[in-house]
């Protein structure tokens, strides 16, 4: 399946945007000319209307005017023929030539003094109609040709008009609008379907020359980076890109680091049983079979040591190992614990002492949070140098462990921890594995463990536990 193209997917939200801009756009304005129009034409109807009106009066006022009953439609200039009909008390009904050819219900009662609008049908046509009631002036020369006893200067008659007017013009104006109104959208979309993808292919080259870059980017060339490209979207991306190499890169030394140290282990241990069994095989040296089998043995067990070491930790650091909790009283345990590491200490000139903290009661796993104090004190009293104390102390939430390490620096405190890193080498038996299986044993178990070195030079570490765990 070919995959989705990222300026395929920024053409067409750019496509929908315009259409959903433009078009909403001229759908607003559609509205607007709409109801502008409609009150304009309903102003001119209103217009012509009133015009009907005037010349009614002007007919009543002046003997020789000329007749409303011979007014034609069309005579007012409207966009299509118009079609009314004047009803006055006393008059006869005038009608134009042709008369209306339909009117709304209740025609002439429902006439008031604000005009009525609305819209007919007739023969598929829509005709506008507008209707309202007024007061008419009748003059002295009018009254007296019909007969009538002269009337007073105000006599007035009341008079309705209801005036009609074709409005098929009118709505073809407003139909071609529309499709100028339709058609603009349509025309800009049609242009932006060519120019859109083209501008963001454009838009995209930084992007391009960035993938083409992280081509040449590898294992296989350590220390390369992407240069920033100076705009504020990629820059962060080409950052992060960089930040993922440098891991990358650390990863890989720590890896080489770890096979050349296990190598040298394993390739130590080796050496020393095969001149083992080449020295007595070639120059006896005459010691008992017992003798050379305890120091094969011992040398086995340094072997030995280190694939179990290795093992566990890729347990722990795998989430294979899963802790088993339960209660455990701290400090019976640790001093049950540093009682194994006295004799030790003592033979090198090495004080170790507890400090009890109370009856602090942990709920976790005994086996592996002997794996992080056993190595913790195990280290302390083979580094100590001769004459100093190691002291452990039980605190809130915490084991604190601290001796004296002159040989440390504080460039050294980030590799505590790496496998198979040692700051004496001299040291036989100890593979550099014992913090690595402390700090993926603490991790195992929600516990921090922490070193520090303080300006006497003296190492602490601080294993710190959640008060839940307590």
């Amino acid at each position: 399946m070919k995959p989705a193209s990222l300026s395929a997917r920024i053409t067409l939200l750019l496509l929908v945007t315009s259409l959903a801009v433009l078009g909403g756009g001229a759908m607003v304005m559609d509205w607007r000319i709409d109801r502008e129009m409609e009150a304009r034409y309903r102003q001119t109807l209103l217009t012509q209307a009133r015009a009907v009106a005037a010349m009614t009066e002007l007919e009543q006022d002046t003997p020789n005017a000329p007749d409303v009953s011979f007014l034609q439609a069309g005579l007012f200039g409207g966009e299509g023929p118009v079609y009314y009909e004047l009803r006055c008390a006393g008059m006869p009904p005038l009608r134009s030539d042709p008369p209306p050819p339909v009117a709304p219900p209740g025609w002439p009662a429902a006439a008031g003094m604000e005009p009525q609008y609305s819209r007919l049908k007739f023969h598929g046509k829509r005709m506008g109609t507008v209707m309202f009631a007024f007061r008419a002036t009748a003059g002295e020369a009018r009254a007296a040709g019909d007969g009538a006893p002269p009337p007073s200067a105000g006599n007035a008659r009341d008079c309705v008009l209801f005036f009609q007017q074709d409005r098929r013009p009118f709505e073809q104006i407003l139909l071609a609008m529309d499709w100028i109104l339709a058609l603009g959208p349509l025309l800009a979309l049609a242009i932006a379907l060519v120019a859109v993808p083209l501008i963001v292919r454009r838009g995209l080259r930084p992007v391009r020359f960035l993938v083409a870059r992280m081509g040449d980017i590898g294992p296989n060339a350590p220390g390369e980076r992407l240069d920033p490209s100076g705009l504020r979207e990629l820059d962060p991306l080409i950052r992060r890109f960089n930040g993922v190499l440098d891991r990358m890169d650390e990863g890989l030394a720590r890896e080489r680091q770890f096979a050349s140290g296990l190598a040298h282990e394993t390739r130590t241990r080796l050496a020393e049983l095969r001149a083992l069994a080449e020295v007595e095989a070639r120059y006896p040296s005459g010691r008992s079979l017992p003798q050379l089998m305890g120091e094969v043995g011992s040398i086995s067990a340094e072997l030995e040591g280190t694939v179990t070491a290795l093992l566990l930790l890729t347990r722990l650091q795998g989430g294979l190992e899963h802790p088993q909790p339960q209660p455990l009283a701290l400090g019976p345990w640790l001093e049950k614990t540093a009682q194994r590491f006295r004799y030790n200490a003592s033979e090198r000139h090495v004080a170790l002492e507890l400090h009890s903290g109370g009856d602090t009661v942990l709920h976790t796993d005994p086996a592996l949070l002997e794996v992080v104090i056993g190595n913790l004190l195990g280290n302390a009293c083979a580094y100590a140098p001769a004459g100093d104390t190691v002291h452990v102390a039980i605190e809130t939430h915490a084991v604190h462990i601290h001796n004296a390490a002159p040989n440390l620096h504080p460039d050294d405190l980030p590799r505590l921890g790496q496998r198979f890193w040692r700051k004496q080498t001299e040291h036989a038996g100890h593979a550099g594995l014992g913090l690595a299986l402390a700090y993926a044993a603490a991790a195992a178990l929600d516990m921090k463990l922490e070193h520090r070195l303080d300006d006497a030079r003296r190492l602490h570490a601080r294993l710190t536990w959640p008060s839940k765990v307590g």
